[in-house]
């Protein structure tokens, strides 16, 4: 066996709840409430989001036990492949790689959106070409490239550093929503009969929070970068499943006060039709001028850093796994030397990031809304493998499954959850089907994979299962040790 690779035990608790909860809230929470409120109306969305983080919770049951079970990075491609074998593994780490990805991309295209709001000036500058109806500066171009290449540098530096600044940039963007839904709520023009009609219009108010529920995979995406950084925690694993609750909480009621920040200040139906890049800019900009939006752009900042700095840290922390473990080269299992980071991953993924910046923002839409797939897939990879490792009743010889009728309960609930998502995402006619240029970008994924899978299935097939299991969990397995093993893989077979 290869001298395995292993990630110092750095971050602290407080360090992986800001982890999680940057990542969930990110930029979304302070661009897109008018189009939410658009879709189903202020207590529409605020409910949606609510039902969501609980559907979260569950889901994170699994999560929390797993991470108990299996303190490595890697997270649900270490699940799957316990659970299910070499080639699930590959599959789900396959997707969730792009997930991760593209959603450092958007974090980097919201700072330049940000400026383009703020400083037109400065971002406007140079029209190279028009993208999806997208018009593509040089300036704003610039902009997203310097933060990709800032965060891959801060990431390389140290686990230590980039923990101690999610923490810094949560806590910073929580005093800013706090100020300013207090400000807003406050200002003489502001008004709670402006959240007048609750609901969207013409729409049944179940509809409308259905609507906002089939989002939540991609609103609370984030809480799961936990699992990718158990390897580093400084503390138990079994306090995982506390922090993924209040880090979900904690975003949701983020959420709901950007919600209400936006909708007291003006009819938010008036709103809604208005033209602008940023409603919630406008909104505080016609209450507060320059220096309610200088607070508003202080926490989307803060936002738009803590989703960056939290998915390069997942996004490198999977393919370190999958690296380490020979699904991918093994280039991506090596340390820094000096800072013993996975730099291998970090510079690659701003190596591929620093692409999507020149495509457009809408196009990068179009591969994020596909993206949610890849997510989604990996919840439930999580929860069937969590769903397995627990027992209704004393029956069965397994010593490894658990008795725990409620824990089996809950991991199904979070498995059926799972499922629903996906459904909501691929069945036509749901509220969250995907568009047609977001399945053209989901069928080119696939494809790639497929090819890759190709290239790589006589070696990965010739991996013995003793050697992988060391390079995944750090330990061989006993045969009867895992639910799933490659006993029945057809990977033993082609060894």
């Amino acid at each position: 066996m290869e001298e395995r690779s292993e990630l110092k035990k750095t971050l602290k608790p407080h360090w992986v709840w800001a982890i999680a909860f940057g990542s969930a809230v990110g930029w979304g929470a302070f661009v897109l409430p008018m189009d939410w409120m658009s879709a189903a109306g202020p207590l529409g969305v605020i409910i949606g989001f609510s039902i969501g983080a609980i559907l979260m919770i569950l889901i994170g049951v699994s999560y929390g036990y797993l991470i108990k079970k299996l303190p490595v990075s890697g997270g649900e491609f270490a699940y799957a492949y316990y659970g299910f074998g070499r080639y699930h593994a590959f599959f789900c780490g396959w997707f969730l790689t792009l997930g991760y990805m593209c959603i450092v991309a958007l974090n980097a295209s919201a700072l330049a959106l940000l400026v383009k709001f703020v400083l037109p000036s400065v971002a406007m500058q140079g029209l190279m070409y028009n993208i999806a109806g997208w018009d593509v500066y040089a300036g704003e171009v610039l902009i997203a490239c310097i933060a990709l290449i800032a965060f891959a540098y801060l990431n390389i530096r140290g686990t230590s550093l980039s923990g101690l600044m999610q923490f810094i940039f949560c806590i910073t963007l929580i005093v800013g929503v706090i100020l300013l839904v207090i400000s807003m709520i406050l200002h003489p023009s502001s008004s709670f009969t402006n959240i007048q009609p609750l609901f969207k219009p013409g729409v049944s108010a179940v509809a409308a929070v259905i609507a906002i529920v089939a989002i939540s995979p991609w609103a609370y995406v984030g809480f799961d970068n936990i699992p990718q950084a158990a390897e580093e925690f400084n503390f138990s694993p079994q306090k995982a499943f506390k922090l993924i609750v209040i880090a979900l909480i904690c975003a949701a009621v983020t959420y709901s006060l950007t919600i209400i920040a936006t909708a007291v200040a003006m009819p938010w139906q008036t709103l809604i039709n208005q033209e602008t890049i940023w409603g919630t800019g406008d909104v505080v900009n016609n209450a507060y001028g320059t220096i309610g939006v200088l607070l508003l752009s202080l926490s989307l900042c803060m936002g738009i850093f803590t989703g960056l700095n939290g998915f390069y840290v997942s996004t490198s922390r999977l393919l370190f796994a999958m690296g380490r473990a020979s699904i991918l080269p093994r280039a991506f299992a090596k340390l820094h030397p000096k800072y013993e980071t996975p730099y291998v991953g970090i510079a690659f993924t701003c190596i591929i990031t620093l692409f999507a910046p020149f495509f457009g923002r809408q196009a990068l839409l179009w591969v994020v809304d596909m993206s949610a797939i890849g997510v989604t897939i990996a919840y439930f990879y999580c929860c069937a493998v969590a769903y397995r490792l627990f027992r209704w009743s004393e029956s069965g010889n397994n010593k490894t499954l658990a008795v725990s009728p409620f824990k089996k309960f809950m991991t199904l609930l979070g498995l059926v959850s799972s499922i629903g998502f996906l459904l909501l995402l691929i069945v036509p006619g749901s509220p969250g089907f995907l568009g047609k240029p977001s399945w053209v970008a989901l069928v080119i994924w696939v494809i790639l994979g497929l090819v890759f899978f190709a290239v790589k299935r006589k070696d990965l097939a010739s991996i013995r299962k003793e050697t992988l299991d060391y390079n995944v969990f750090g330990k061989t397995l006993d045969h009867g040790s895992a639910p799933l093993s490659d006993e029945n893989d057809i990977a033993k077979k082609d060894a």
